[in-house]
C-alpha cells in the first residue's frame, strides 16, 4: 500500500499545490526563446485574446503579476487619496494593499461563515451604515475558487454609484448562474468592472509570474494599456514625426508580461477545462471523505475552479505539523489581513469581523491540484482522518 512506503520515500512530499508543466509547454517556450521577440511581441497579444475569448470577456491585459493588475485596476478607476473601498479580510494581503498603493482607505466587511466569500449582507449594512458617497467600490473576492455572486453585489454597487473590481486570481474556470439562469465566467464583465487573475506557480495557469486584466470597457483597457508600460503611448503619433516618436501621457509603471511568459501561459490556458474537471472530482472525494468536517459550503449553481480545498478542525496547528511530518505540506489561507501588524497600525484593528477571525482559528487547506494523484490524496484523507477520530 502507498501509505506504508511513501514516508520512506527520501524526498517525497505532497505540497499543498503545484504546477503540471509538460513537453506543449516546455516546446511552446523554447520556440519564443528563438524568435525574435522574448518580449513586446506577438505572444503577449495572442495570450490576451486567447483569455478573453477563455473567459468571455471583450478584453484583456497581461501584466507581471495579478498584484499589478489589482493596482492598475485601482488607478485606471481613478482610486486617490482618501477614497474608501470595501474588501473581504480573507484573501492574501495584495487585494488590500492594491488600495493603500494608490493612497485609499481599506474598510473590511466579514465573510459567510459557510461559503468564506465576501459577505453581501455584511458589505450591505456597511455601506448603508454611511452616507451616499461615502465609499467607492467594492473588491469582492472568488476565495479558493468559488465565485461570488457579483450579479447582486453588482444591483447594490449601482444604487450606491461604486465600481466592483472582481479578484478572480483563484478562479479561472468558475462560473455562478445569475437570476436568468444564465451561467456567469469569473472574469467576464458582465457584473464587475474589472477582474485580475493570478498566474503563478500554484494557481490553474502557471507562467512563473504574470496576471491579467479582463474587462468590458473600451475605455479601461485603454488606460490598463498605457499604465502598464509608463504610462506611455504612440497613438497620437503626428505625420511628421519619425517613428521614434511617442508621448507619456502620464504615470505608469512597467508592467508588462514577456512572451516567454505568454507563450506557456497560451499552452497552459489549453488545459484549464481538464484541469478544472480534475479538481473538482478531488474535491468531491474529500468531501464524501470528511462527511463529519466542515469545508466550504457549494451553493446551487456555481461551479467551484477548486484553486484550494479548505477545512475547518479544532487543534489545527496539531493537524498541521501532523501532515507536515508524513510529508504534506497544507496551508493556512489566509491570516485575516485586519490583523496584519500594517493594518492594526493603520487603524483597521477593530472592525466586527467574528466570522473571518472564527474561521482563521480553524482552517487548514488540503493538497489540491489537477496532478495529485488518487493514491497521493488517499495518503492525506487517512493522515486527516487519523487526526479528527483520535
Amino acid at each position: 500500500m502507498l501509505t506504508q512506503h511513501l514516508p520512506l520515500m527520501p524526498d517525497f512530499s505532497i505540497p499543498y499545490g503545484r504546477q503540471n508543466i509538460e513537453q506543449d509547454d516546455l516546446d511552446a517556450v523554447a520556440k519564443v526563446l528563438q524568435a525574435d521577440f522574448l518580449t513586446q511581441g506577438p505572444k503577449v497579444k495572442e495570450f490576451e485574446d486567447k483569455f478573453a475569448d477563455y473567459v468571455g470577456a471583450k478584453y484583456a491585459v497581461a501584466v507581471s503579476n495579478a498584484t499589478a493588475g489589482l493596482h492598475l485596476s485601482n488607478l485606471a478607476l481613478g482610486v486617490k487619496e482618501g477614497d474608501r473601498v470595501i474588501t473581504t479580510p480573507i484573501t492574501f494581503a495584495a487585494t488590500a494593499n492594491s488600495i493603500k498603493y494608490v493612497g485609499g482607505e481599506v474598510w473590511f466587511a466579514d465573510i459567510n461563515p459557510d461559503t468564506y466569500l465576501l459577505d453581501f449582507e455584511s458589505v450591505k449594512r456597511l455601506i448603508e451604515s454611511k452616507p451616499k458617497g461615502f465609499f467607492k467600490g467594492i473588491i469582492p473576492v472568488d476565495f479558493a475558487g468559488l465565485p461570488v455572486n457579483l450579479e447582486q453585489f453588482r444591483k447594490l454597487a449601482d444604487e450606491h454609484h461604486l465600481w466592483i473590481i472582481e479578484d478572480a486570481c483563484h478562479a479561472p474556470g468558475g462560473f455562478f448562474t445569475d437570476a436568468s439562469g444564465e451561467q456567469q465566467k469569473c472574469g467576464n464583465g458582465n457584473f464587475a468592472d474589472l477582474a485580475v487573475f493570478s498566474f503563478h506557480p500554484v494557481k490553474h495557469i502557471a507562467c512563473g509570474e504574470g496576471g491579467m486584466v479582463t474587462t468590458n470597457s473600451k475605455e479601461l483597457y485603454e488606460k490598463l494599456s498605457k499604465l502598464r508600460t509608463h504610462g506611455i503611448t504612440k497613438e497620437k503619433m503626428l505625420k511628421n514625426d519619425g517613428g521614434w516618436y511617442y508621448e507619456m501621457q502620464e504615470l505608469g509603471y512597467n508592467y508588462r508580461l514577456t512572451d516567454i511568459q505568454s507563450a506557456l501561459g497560451i499552452t497552459q490556458l489549453a488545459k484549464n477545462e481538464n484541469g478544472v474537471e480534475r479538481r473538482n472530482q478531488i474535491a468531491e472525494k474529500y468531501k464524501s471523505a470528511f462527511s463529519d468536517i466542515k469545508f466550504q459550503d457549494l451553493p446551487k449553481g456555481m461551479l467551484n475552479a477548486h484553486h484550494l480545498f479548505v477545512i475547518e478542525v479544532n487543534n489545527r496547528k496539531e493537524l498541521y505539523d501532523k501532515l507536515r511530518e508524513n510529508g504534506i505540506y497544507a496551508q493556512i489561507h489566509y491570516i485575516p489581513v485586519h490583523t496584519l501588524p500594517y493594518y492594526q497600525e493603520n487603524g483597521y484593528g477593530g472592525e466586527n469581523l467574528v466570522h473571518a477571525e472564527n474561521y482563521y482559528k480553524g482552517c487548514i487547506s488540503l493538497p489540491m491540484y489537477p496532478i495529485l494523484t488518487n493514491e497521493e490524496q488517499e495518503f492525506v484523507i487517512e493522515k486527516v482522518l487519523q487526526f479528527a477520530n483520535k
